[in-house]
């Protein structure tokens, strides 16, 4: 073999050696890290534990095959950092995008905007992170033409270099909490006092308990951020749009939990103004409106009658 590749090859017995000692290496890692991951399953059985023995095992040995490889390719060059510093240019010049993704994966390992398991939407793209790879994160996508940011089932791999040019919104960092709002519109003719307390008391029903909680967070939150809200327990506004009251239940929640809740405050809703007689939903609609028979009464125009601004021809 060593023969054959010197004389149809041109490789020299050195060169030969150190290709071998390359591939033995590369292997011997593989194998090493395939029987220790083996062990691992067979011990653990956490999901999110075998995940990080994964993960902190494969950048280990990938570490470990770097120094061993660089060390056999470049014996002459005794300082590590001159060794990584022409390869590092080298790989600046003809791997642009695979040398951003891999800074952008050091960047999200040392500044942590997001780890796995947090719910984050980068660009377009929302969902759980669920991985992180060396030159790709991968999202088990939320939204998109699903309502209330659940799952759609698809898996999407983002490059690790997006987080340098696309914004990162975090839904778990920081203050684990987001504001939810549930619009209910009632009809103008509606006691739209009465609707807005029944509303008030299904938002504290379903969520006057994260109170206390979402405190504890903003106070823990506020070290690192400047995170200012006045007021954290649920509140109903209201405004007036085209067809009638509009009452606004805004509560925090939990971000898995939004469509849940909305589901259990619908509900409530509909069974709470079923027994009201004064209080109905509204929607679009086109009506006609008489002034003169609608309108509040001291403000109506007077009646016109036909003779009401006629006089009669007087003889002389």
């Amino acid at each position: 073999m060593i023969d054959w590749l010197q004389t149809h090859l041109g490789m020299n017995p050195e060169l030969q050696m150190r290709l071998f000692a390359t591939l033995g290496t590369v292997a011997g890692l593989w194998v090493l890290h395939k029987l220790i991951l083996a062990v691992v399953y067979r011990r653990v059985r956490d999901p999110w534990s075998r995940y990080r023995w994964r993960k902190t095992l494969t950048y280990v040995f990938m570490a470990a095959g770097i120094v061993i490889v660089g060390r056999m390719w470049f014996a002459g060059i005794q300082a590590l950092a001159t060794f990584f510093g022409l390869l590092s240019a080298g790989l600046a010049i003809a791997l642009k995008e695979p040398v951003s993704n891999l800074a952008g994966w050091a960047f999200i390992m040392w500044r942590r905007p997001f780890e796995v398991g947090d719910r984050v939407q980068i660009g377009s793209h929302a969902g759980d992170v669920i991985d992180l790879g060396v030159f790709q994160f991968t999202l088990n996508e939320i939204g998109a033409w699903v309502n209330a940011d659940q799952s759609t089932g698809r898996i999407i791999h983002v490059p690790n270099g997006k987080v340098f040019t696309d914004p990162v919104a975090n839904y778990n960092k920081g203050f684990r909490y987001i504001w939810n709002e549930v619009p209910v519109v009632v009809t103008f003719e509606s006691d739209w006092r009465k609707a807005k307390q029944i509303l008030g008391r299904i938002a504290v029903k379903h969520a006057e308990h994260l109170t206390a909680q979402a405190e504890q967070e903003l106070l823990a939150a506020s070290q690192q951020y400047l995170i200012n809200y006045r007021k954290l327990t649920p509140i109903v506004y209201t405004s007036v749009v085209d067809f009638g009251v509009q009452l606004t239940i805004r509560y925090l929640i939990e971000p898995r939990k939004r469509r849940g809740t909305e589901h259990a405050i619908w509900e409530d809703i509909l069974t709470e103004f079923a027994a009201c007689q004064d209080i109905d939903l509204a929607y679009h609609t086109t009506r006609s409106f008489k002034y003169t028979e609608e309108g509040k009464p001291g403000l109506r125009a007077p009646s016109m009658t036909p003779d009401a601004h006629s006089t009669s021809p007087v003889d002389d």
